[in-house]
């Protein structure tokens, strides 16, 4: 399972071409594809018209969706915070934060294209996808 994050499934939506998108393209209906509540609630907020966010709501909920944040998960992205600024790196949204404790602590790899994740993969061993590595079949 891969966790794709708003950052692409926006980019996508909205028809951007990016190496994420293509990599995001060619890998649904070959590898599974999910996201959690709160980039489900990220990419739904930013629809301009009812129409269309019907629409990218039916779509989206085709795929696996996970809850976000428990009792566990948010302990594990408050030691995550602290452990970076410690580290003295600013980690500048809560979100971002809780997103990739998610994906580590359910060990899922997650295709993103915010450098708000750089610090979690760098400093606290997030798994990403290379998005310059298309999926195979």
């Amino acid at each position: 399972m891969v966790i794709v994050d708003s950052s692409v499934w926006i980019d996508a939506l909205w028809g951007v071409t990016n190496r994420h998108t293509i990599w995001l393209k060619s890998a649904l209906g070959k590898l599974e594809i999910g996201l959690t509540t709160v980039i489900l609630c990220e990419v739904l907020q930013g629809v301009r018209n009812q129409t269309q966010f019907r629409g990218f709501q039916r779509d989206l909920l085709l795929l696996p969706v996970f809850e976000t944040i428990d009792k566990r998960v948010a302990v594990a992205a408050a030691r995550n915070y602290r452990t970076l600024r410690s580290r003295g790196v600013a980690v500048r949204g809560v979100v971002d934060c809780i997103i990739a404790t998610f994906c580590m602590e359910n060990g899922f790899p997650l295709l993103h294209n915010d450098r708000d994740y750089d610090a979690f993969e760098r400093h606290l061993g997030l798994a990403v996808v290379d998005p310059s590595a298309l999926p195979l079949n």
